[in-house]
């Protein structure tokens, strides 16, 4: 069957994947003292008998990795030798990332989400992880993007699941809460209707895979305050990244449609500054023809200082040495839009409106 044409407006999936009884993962927030969400992550168990740990929920990378035999790593760590399904080649393992990098070998071991298990799921056992990794409440991290891009070459978590039919449907979706610890979470082969907006009866906005590797889609514009600009970026939409980063230049352009917008001289030249009492400011991202608003409470960061009548803004220059077509679309945006990752019709990203924004 052909790729069905983008973009497109449908309803709610079908009965069939509304029931999140099995697949449903709750996930959990970390907060600043000002309440902005750095990550979410979710427990889950390895091995036989079962360890409980936590990991970093991030569909921008394709590994998954534990501590094992870390001695520098300050969270829990996998136990290999209380396992009889644990298993090593020793190969090596070492990826980096944006907030750290970590390294060990290639394991293979049973895991669990939800009532979900995955047999045989290779993984980073790491025994060293940079300093960053240390600052955060979750051992380690499943990567949902492709795998394609894996340091491993072996199948993610979820596409195990697929491949060993343990999901209703070759899709997962994520509901991001605004402003709490709890009450986010991941529905593998699942649509949860209680996660959408009343507003638009569940309606789902389809974007097109431009390639499996990151779940990247076409950013053709950006409006604010019904100015519009138009773009030509590969975006991808990312639960990994806290804030939406734009190349340099288009985020000179994206704030010079914001009066009496200017970089920070605080925070650094990605970040830019507005005014705080300024006329109200509407945005949104246009992705192949269908723009996607944002909520302000999400995009403002708050003031620069407690006088200051300046506030952050939450979409950053991406800055030199990355590549100039590139957007990285994070929590910021992703809370007020319900969001699944679809693995059929060649590949898409649907959005249905949050039930953050009823």
């Amino acid at each position: 069957m052909p790729p069905t044409p983008y973009p497109q407006i449908l309803p709610a999936p079908p009965p069939s994947l509304l029931d999140p009884t099995t697949g449903e993962v709750p996930l959990k927030a970390l907060l600043t003292p000002t309440g902005l969400e750095i990550l979410y992550y979710a427990q889950i168990s390895l091995g036989t008998p079962q360890q409980l740990l936590t990991v970093d929920i991030d569909t921008g990378s394709a590994d998954a990795w534990i501590p094992v035999e870390c001695w520098q790593c300050a969270n829990k760590e996998f136990i290999p030798e209380r396992s009889t399904t644990y298993s090593s080649d020793g190969d090596a393992f070492d990826v980096s990332y944006g907030s750290g990098d970590v390294s060990g070998i290639i394991a293979s071991e049973v895991v669990s989400l939800a009532s979900l298990s995955v047999s045989s799921q290779s993984f980073g056992a790491v025994n060293r992880v940079s300093a960053e990794w240390n600052e955060y409440p979750n051992d380690g991290l499943i990567g949902l993007a492709f795998s394609t891009i894996s340091v491993s070459s072996k199948p993610t978590v979820f596409e195990n699941l697929i491949l060993q039919e343990k999901v209703a449907a070759p899709s997962f979706s994520i509901f991001l809460a605004r402003g709490k610890e709890d009450g986010s979470s991941l529905c593998l082969g699942c649509w949860d209707p209680l996660k959408v907006s009343s507003r638009e009866g569940g309606r789902i906005y389809w974007a097109s895979l431009m390639s499996k590797t990151y779940w990247s889609i076409l950013m053709d514009g950006v409006i604010v305050n019904g100015q519009r600009a138009e773009l030509n970026l590969v975006a991808a939409i990312d639960t990994g990244t806290t804030l939406i980063y734009l190349p340099e230049l288009v985020a000179a352009v994206f704030y010079k449609l914001i009066p009496g917008a200017k970089p920070s001289t605080e925070y650094g030249p990605e970040f830019y500054t507005f005014p705080c009492y300024g006329a109200p400011i509407q945005i949104a991202f246009s992705f192949e023809g269908q723009p996607l608003s944002i909520n302000m409470m999400d995009f403002n960061l708050g003031r620069t200082s407690a006088s200051s009548s300046e506030c952050i803004g939450g979409i950053v220059s991406l800055g030199r040495g990355f590549p100039t077509n590139l957007a990285i679309v994070g929590d910021e945006f992703l809370k007020s839009w319900y969001t699944t990752f679809d693995y059929s019709n060649g590949g898409r990203v649907g959005f249905a409106r949050s039930a953050n924004e009823n």
